[in-house]
């Protein structure tokens, strides 16, 4: 018998005011597993990262935790259960070094007073697990690269031990190598055995990296593919509705129109 996923929505409705953003919105995302979201603008994408991370609860609908209905009220929630988030803004602070970062809000005292080396530690610690060129860890993170700022983001989130990771198009902006270095990264994480959702706009990095890719069109579902196997067209077609023409299409062929 298969494994019940990590995360999954079932009939998961959003509404702003009078606007159904998100509608049946059904998703699976399993452990050791990377899931591509995708969509066009305004396709409900961060409106979903937003009510799985708890910023913006679900109105309808069922959230499940291994198998179990959950209630993801508050991002509290999402964080007891083992969901991180990383927006992409990525909400650092540049006039902070890279341990002050990872541990704001967070901080790590003896006797009173901040452990400045236990939390150093720990930021090495963590860091040469994720990434091959640690950054400077008393530098402030405004002197970093982009794909560096990325990783200490990325990193920050990793502190709780999530078991799932929502990242909100992490190569953004990114150069080629700092692209590659973030996939790595994602890579790496699947690895050790957490789900990532990942939003993107770059088939090219879903290509690479996904096992899976979901599509939004409109606030709802418009298909689910093995990226190994789907096509770029098919993946195309289906966040930009080309599909939906096709039956009109066919029967206006047939008609002789």
């Amino acid at each position: 018998m298969p494994a019940a996923p990590l995360l999954a929505l079932h009939g998961v409705c959003k509404r702003f005011g009078v606007v159904d953003v998100l509608t049946d919105i059904e998703l699976e995302l399993h452990a050791g597993q990377v899931l591509a979201l995708l969509g066009d603008n305004g396709a409900g994408k961060s409106t979903l990262v937003k009510v799985i991370s708890g910023v913006a609860p679900a109105d309808k609908g069922t959230i499940e935790w291994e198998g179990r209905p959950v209630h993801i009220r508050r991002p509290h929630d999402a964080r007891s259960l083992g969901i991180a988030t990383v927006y992409q803004d990525l909400a650092l602070c540049g006039n902070l070094d890279v341990v002050g970062n990872l541990f704001l809000g967070r901080e790590i005292r003896r006797f009173g007073f901040l452990d400045e080396v236990e939390m150093e530690r720990r930021s090495r610690h963590l860091l040469e697990g994720l990434t091959r060129g640690i950054p400077d860890l008393r530098g402030p993170v405004v002197s970093l690269s982009s794909g560096q700022r990325q990783t200490v983001a990325i990193a920050r989130s990793l502190l709780g031990e999530p078991r799932v990771l929502l990242l909100d198009e992490p190569t953004a902006a990114l150069g080629i190598e700092q692209t590659t270095e973030v996939l790595d990264l994602v890579d790496r994480l699947r690895d050790r055995g957490l789900g990532v959702l990942l939003i993107s706009h770059n088939l090219g990095d879903v290509k690479a990296l996904a096992d899976r890719a979901a599509v939004l069109r409109l606030g709802r579902n418009n298909g689910f593919f093995d990226v190994n196997t789907a096509s770029q067209e098919q993946i195309i077609s289906s966040i930009t509705g080309a599909t939906e023409n096709v039956p009109r299409r066919m029967a206006h062929q047939e008609a002789g129109w």
